[in-house]
């Protein structure tokens, strides 16, 4: 049994939920999975997870373990980026991840002026709307957008962005009248990203406090391109980031309605594990891409 494998699968499973996700992410059968779990369990001679019909839940002894799990797997990681001289000069693969449009839009032209710049750099970029884990995923840099849920990182901010509301003018013709309140929103067909917001509700600011507006979803996505592109065809009113909307709306093909209701912000940030030592190539993405990526008065 290879443990550093099993240790990764491990931590995959646990942090997709179930062997059939994590074997989705990994690329690999689920009884493949499975098997390098159990294998790590008899090695141990303990059972690290319980396997439930919905997910799969830690033991005690696998809370544990997991833990350590996550420090080795990063010390190795690290190990390895050491012994390629990716501590002596900008040299070696980076792995950045960002939200599609996003990355898209604004990441790739900074990425491609920085590879020009460090030849003896190469990059991997990962567009995703879900949010990608550092080690599993082996990213090193990430630009993300909202408030940060999880430790042990150091983060930047280069900007911030709305989190509007929108419809095509077709749609909201076709059935008046158009929402001026929160509370509207319950008499819509609405599109939801699962990325920004809930099947069943959005938030909003008052001036009263935060409120919560019941929605009728008539189709739930997992990507906010699809989310505007079923606005734009006149299916339902949806809720995606502002950068994400920018050509709809200079377009024409969508409207913005419910704006004295935003929420707060959110910031846009470009994050990385603390750590002890950064490798060059690291230290000089980050300095390349935050000036150049940094919008200090205005949102994206």
């Amino acid at each position: 049994m290879n443990r550093l494998e099993a240790m990764s699968t491990l931590v995959a499973a646990v942090d997709a939920g179930s062997f059939s996700a994590a074997g989705r992410k990994l690329g690999l059968p689920v009884a493949t999975v499975s098997r390098r779990v159990s294998n790590l369990e008899s090695y141990l001679k303990t059972k690290l997870v319980i396997r439930t019909s919905r997910r799969l839940e830690l033991t005690d002894a696998g809370r544990s373990y997991i833990v350590a799990c996550r420090e080795i797997l990063a010390s190795v990681y690290a190990a390895e980026q050491d012994a390629a001289g990716e501590y002596a000069a900008p040299v070696g693969d980076l792995t950045v991840s960002a939200p599609i449009v996003f990355g898209r839009l604004r990441l790739t032209p900074v990425i491609t002026d920085f590879l020009k710049s460090y030849p003896d750099v190469n990059v991997r970029l990962v567009l995703s709307d879900r949010i990608a884990s550092f080690i599993e995923d082996r990213i090193d840099v990430a630009l993300r957008v909202g408030f940060l849920s999880d430790g042990g990182l150091i983060a930047t901010r280069i900007g911030f962005c709305r989190l509007v509301v929108c419809a095509s003018e077709a749609y909201l013709a076709a059935h008046e009248p158009r929402p001026e309140k929160p509370e509207d929103l319950e008499k819509h067909t609405c599109i939801t990203f699962e990325g920004t917001a809930s099947v069943s509700h959005w938030n909003f600011r008052t001036a009263g406090g935060d409120v919560r507006a019941m929605i009728r979803t008539r189709l739930s996505v997992n990507n906010a391109e699809a989310a505007v592109d079923v606005a734009k065809a006149g299916l339902g009113i949806t809720r995606v980031l502002s950068s994400q909307t920018a050509g709809a709306l200079e377009r024409g093909d969508l409207v913005t309605i419910l704006d004295d209701f935003e929420p707060e912000p959110l910031p846009i940030q470009i994050v990385y594990p603390e750590q002890g030592l950064l490798p060059l190539k690291t230290r000089a993405f980050l300095d390349f891409a935050k000036e150049r990526l940094r919008r200090p008065s205005s949102g994206y």
